[in-house]
């Protein structure tokens, strides 16, 4: 019996796959580096920002690799940028489940600084107990976030089920010993989350 879900966020609560897209293309522009394609910019989603942009820039040495990272942060942060939308039923999922007693809590790929921006603009703070982000630990698929949120709860991982859209998201779950749903609306298809170990696939919230 599960006692905890915890929740992605990027591409699982917050449709903001856009916004990520196009901070990381902007972020190459401005360095002169050669700017990603979408597809390519996409399935990077869900890592921490350091491994996703060494990743996405094979070529870039570390003084260049912190340099788009920073430039991500720049565009990601900046004041005047239009929230991304939460995807349709995640509100009212979140409320459903903690008039239920569950215990709620997010690991992510973000930055403390950015989930805690969003947190804000959505008013979703309230809902979990324990949020845990990629530059607090090692970043998915590592499974550190998540063991640290079962920690902070004194939990073990068999009491806990994940949900996220990316295959990072499912790889984290299964090397932390817990159980992990996908959701087909995000970043990676339904055939590939159920290849990294995704004990469903559902297709709404």
């Amino acid at each position: 019996m599960y006692e905890l879900i915890v929740f992605d966020w990027d591409g699982t609560l917050m449709d903001s796959e856009a916004t990520i897209v196009y901070c990381l293309q902007m972020a190459a522009r401005d360095l002169g580096v050669t700017e990603p394609d979408a597809q390519r910019a996409r399935d990077v989603i869900g890592l921490g920002l350091h491994q996703a942009v060494a990743s996405l820039f094979p070529e870039a040495d570390e003084p260049l690799v912190d340099a788009l990272a920073q430039q991500y942060r720049r565009h990601f942060l900046q004041e005047d940028r239009e929230p991304s939308p939460l995807f349709p039923g995640a509100r009212e999922l979140l409320r459903e489940l903690a008039a239920r007693d569950y215990f709620l809590a997010v690991a992510t790929g973000k930055s403390r600084r950015g989930l805690d921006m969003e947190l804000a603009h959505t008013g979703l703070g309230e809902y979990f107990h324990v949020t845990r982000c990629a530059d607090e630990a090692f970043s998915k698929p590592h499974p550190q976030i998540l063991l640290d949120v079962l920690d902070r709860l004194g939990m073990d991982s068999g009491q806990a089920l994940m949900i996220g859209d990316t295959e990072y998201d499912m790889q984290m779950a299964a090397n932390a010993g817990s159980d992990a749903i996908g959701v087909s609306f995000g970043v990676h298809s339904a055939e590939r989350l159920r290849e990294h170990g995704a004990l469903a696939v559902v297709d709404d919230l």
